[in-house]
């Protein structure tokens, strides 16, 4: 049953938003991003209300003999509508992730299968690449290191564009392959993986880091098959001291390389602190779908059969190539409908 008390309060603080806005006063930036958020939910509700008020309607002009038959058939389309609205209105009324709308980071980096894990994070990497192209999203290598072969000891991006995080959160965990590697020469199909970490990318105002807590060092970047060699003592690495992470940059520009390290030290530390937090809620976590526990096998990448399959929601598609070319929206949407719908069945919808 849909909360009518909830909704109304809703309709009413939206109301007082736009009176506001229209008034000039208060934190119009953050006046905004709220009336924003709201306005698709009032939406959903005015639909939902007028279609409850033509039953009513409808059902009135059952008594009139005249009206009977046209009431009928429009009671009838009218509550044929009702189970889609009131399922629209629902997922609309779930609680929203802060996070959803930012841009991200993603950090890709092999897991067992030596050379070969290499080789599969450099097509995770690919992958993400061109789903970000396909979305409009830009996609910015942060740091990266190479083996000779072109696979990817470690790669961190940063992706910009509208509700990254919101599509990539549920690639957090080890994504496992079956192939026969290139440098196998019998044939042999071999099992390896590599794991991805997405994280939303911090804002001044989640994190502040005390200039105490941060070690900042230079040196020269370097390293076979690095993206960013370069002669000149400008990576910067900074270790957070209380947490012990530690981050580096290799740009051309120290500057930059000490812009892009805070960053990412932000990120990282505010990745943190959610993840304490959803702890918090949740002692069964890691059983949700997109708890972001990396050390959890969420995917398969069976080459010889061409099938992709998550394991968290028992999704299998027969369209690999597709997938590895950054078709993902398939399996994205299906874990996104899942999470959805846990959500709805724990708030007793």
């Amino acid at each position: 049953m849909i909360p009518f008390d909830r909704l109304v309060q809703i309709v009413q603080r939206f109301e007082f938003l736009e009176a506001k806005m229209a008034q000039g006063g208060g934190d119009i930036a953050a006046l905004g991003r709220e009336y924003s958020e709201l306005r698709p939910v009032v939406e959903e509700i005015r639909h939902y209300k007028a279609l409850l008020e033509g039953i009513d309607g409808a059902r009135a002009m059952l008594d009139d003999p005249e009206m009977r038959e046209l009431a009928k058939d429009e009671l009838e389309a009218l509550e044929e509508q009702q189970p889609r609205i009131e399922a629209a209105l629902q997922l609309s009324l779930l609680p929203k992730d802060a996070a959803d709308a930012r841009p991200a980071m993603i950090e890709i980096r092999p897991g067992t299968g030596g050379e070969e894990a290499a080789l599969f994070a450099s097509d995770l990497l690919r992958m993400y690449q061109r789903y970000s192209e396909a979305r409009g999203w830009t996609l910015d290598i942060v740091e990266m290191s190479q083996t000779e072969l072109g696979g990817i000891k470690e790669v961190v991006a940063h992706i910009q564009g509208n509700h990254v995080f919101a599509r990539l959160k549920f690639e957090s965990g080890v994504h496992r392959v079956q192939r026969v590697p290139e440098t196998e020469s019998g044939g042999r199909i071999h099992t390896s993986a590599a794991t991805v970490a997405v994280l939303p990318e911090a804002e001044d105002v989640d994190i502040k880091i005390d200039a105490n807590d941060i070690r900042i060092d230079t040196m020269r970047a370097s390293g076979a098959g690095g993206q960013h060699v370069n002669t000149t003592d400008s990576a910067v690495r900074i270790t957070h001291i209380p947490s012990g992470i530690v981050v580096t940059s290799s740009e051309k520009s120290q500057h930059r390389n000490r812009e892009i390290a805070m960053q990412v030290l932000k990120t990282r530390l505010y990745d943190a602190e959610r993840q304490r937090v959803d702890n918090e809620r949740s002692a069964d976590r890691a059983a949700q779908v997109g708890s972001g526990d990396r050390s959890e096998r969420i995917r398969t990448y069976n080459f010889p059969q061409g099938r992709m399959t998550d394991h968290r929601i028992n999704l299998t598609l027969y369209k690999l190539d597709q997938v590895m070319q950054g078709d993902l929206d398939e399996v994205i949407d299906a874990l996104t409908a899942d999470a959805q719908a846990r959500m709805l069945a724990e708030m007793g919808a």
